[in-house]
């Protein structure tokens, strides 16, 4: 039986990396990440040099396949995606449910999360929070969607890119122009913004900008608490 980490890494502050997440990365025979350009980038950072294999969600069951080859001969393995906690919005279910599977040891390295930062600035009352990550590009799905999440008396957590935030904040705002919000934008890294206030109130700060830039992080109070 060998043992799989899955590990968070930064969002954008390098300095975020856990000390136990670079000792594992040193100790790892085989690091598999969703961008192997994006992690070796850290590991260079970190002054790690280490076997690499790409397992990202268009290959994540042909990668997974391997990794476990590796497993079954007694190495060590480390998943990191591109940023943040695998699994959330990112690949690395797939792998850590065959790895348990085939009876290894899957273990988490707690680390950085877009989902868990923002919901630690955002201010809100509930007590049931849904992460719903990336809603659907096509306007109609997307709408519908928001609604039945804003009907309910749970906060939610969105991811959205710059194309499509103020999209995503006009929707916002025709179902509950005063629902509470807070986005979080490019956090951690030297332009990283918050806004705060009412639907309508924060889309009208985003329109009046030139361009949107970086991965937006977006909090929405529940029914009960907007």
């Amino acid at each position: 039986m060998s043992t799989l980490y899955i590990i968070g890494t930064p969002i954008g502050n390098l300095g975020d990396i856990s000390f136990r997440a670079v000792e594992i990365f040193k100790q790892a025979d085989l690091v598999a990440c969703e961008d192997t350009r994006r992690t070796l980038k850290l590991l260079t950072h970190l002054g790690i040099r280490v076997k690499m294999l790409s397992c990202r969600s268009q290959n994540e069951e042909f990668a997974a396949e391997k990794v476990l080859s590796c497993l079954d001969s007694g190495q060590t393995v480390a998943y990191a995606s591109d940023a943040g906690t695998p699994a959330l919005s990112d690949p690395g279910a797939v792998l850590a449910r065959a790895a348990a599977q085939a009876g290894h040891d899957v273990i988490p390295i707690p680390g950085p999360s877009a989902f868990a930062s923002l919901l630690s600035v955002a201010g809100g009352k509930d007590k049931t929070v849904i992460f719903e990550g990336f809603l659907s590009p096509k306007p109609g799905r997307r709408k519908s969607r928001l609604r039945e999440l804003m009907a309910a008396d749970a906060a939610i957590v969105l991811y959205e890119s710059p194309f499509r935030i103020l999209k995503l904040m006009g929707d916002i705002a025709e179902i509950d122009s005063e629902r509470y919000i807070c986005i979080g934008r490019e956090m951690t890294k030297i332009h990283e913004e918050y806004l705060r206030g009412g639907a309508a109130e924060i889309l009208g700060i985003l329109a009046e900008k030139k361009e949107q830039i970086g991965e937006f992080s977006v909090f929405i109070s529940g029914n009960k608490f907007k």
